[in-house]
């Protein structure tokens, strides 16, 4: 009884605020918060959606997101196929510093960029800040390919060389089925670290603002608290449901009786 209270008091302690947010998003008062809230009203979603900062703001992190996502696939595939299957003097190391970048403070990681950027004269833009969160985003990625690698085995491999299959066709119709719903998982989870980050990308991103960056300022400068508020619930949504998607897919392949 008591573990079960604690329980539910770690979730309550989590979720509270959230759902705090999403009630602030109704509320009729536009200048501060107040508990309960006066009335309760729809109209600062239309609000919200109308205003073409929102957009533009949405748009940059979606694409920053997917383009983070897909250099996390790529570098972090091939990755985890060089480190689970073979061994080599640095291994260990190798495998340490993958998964540093997410370990680390964010704040460390931000200035880390943001002097290589200086140090290499590059300007900052969309660019950077893919590269920005492409660093954190490939240790999800790498996560999750190392595991399913190790656990896949190695007699596919060796059966399909041993038909006559070159490596790509090994790697296309052996290896990559095996691998295709942990990738789509650690693409999911890559996909919201990428859209709903604040830190790296206040370092890499110079005059250009993510949606994350949008309601920081909102919160230094309001005008109309609800609206970031609306902003924060669609923000929530978004993270949601690729991360549940990701949750369920992996929950999945460990549960043989869900295959």
């Amino acid at each position: 009884m008591a573990l079960r209270a604690a329980a539910w008091g770690a979730v309550l302690f989590l979720h509270v605020p959230l759902a705090l947010i999403v009630l602030y998003a109704f509320s009729a008062e536009d200048k501060s918060y107040v508990f309960p809230p006066p009335a309760l009203t729809t109209q600062w979603f239309g609000v919200a959606f109308e205003r073409d900062d929102v957009w533009a703001a949405m748009r940059l992190s979606a694409q920053v997101a997917l383009g983070a996502t897909a250099i996390a696939l790529v570098l972090g595939t091939l990755a985890a196929g060089a480190l689970a299957r073979t061994r080599f003097f640095g291994r260990e190391a190798v495998n340490l510093l993958l998964i540093l970048p997410i370990a680390l403070p964010g704040v460390l990681t931000g200035m880390a960029l943001r002097s290589a950027y200086h140090a290499m004269e590059i300007p900052f833009s969309f660019w950077t800040i893919v590269v920005g969160h492409g660093t954190f985003c490939v240790v999800v990625v790498y996560n999750n390919a190392v595991a399913r690698l190790r656990r896949m085995s190695p007699s596919l491999i060796e059966a399909s060389m041993d038909l006559g299959a070159n490596a790509f066709q090994t790697f296309r119709h052996v290896v990559l089925p095996q691998l295709g719903s942990a990738l789509l998982a650690g693409g999911l989870l890559a996909f919201a670290l990428s859209f709903d980050e604040v830190i790296v990308t206040t370092f890499t991103a110079g005059q250009q603002t993510t949606l994350p960056i949008w309601m920081l300022q909102e919160l230094i400068r309001p005008r109309q608290r609800p609206v970031t508020n609306v902003v924060a619930v669609v923000l929530i949504v978004l993270t949601f449901v690729p991360i549940v998607a990701a949750y369920w897919l992996t929950r999945a392949d460990e549960d043989p009786q869900r295959r």
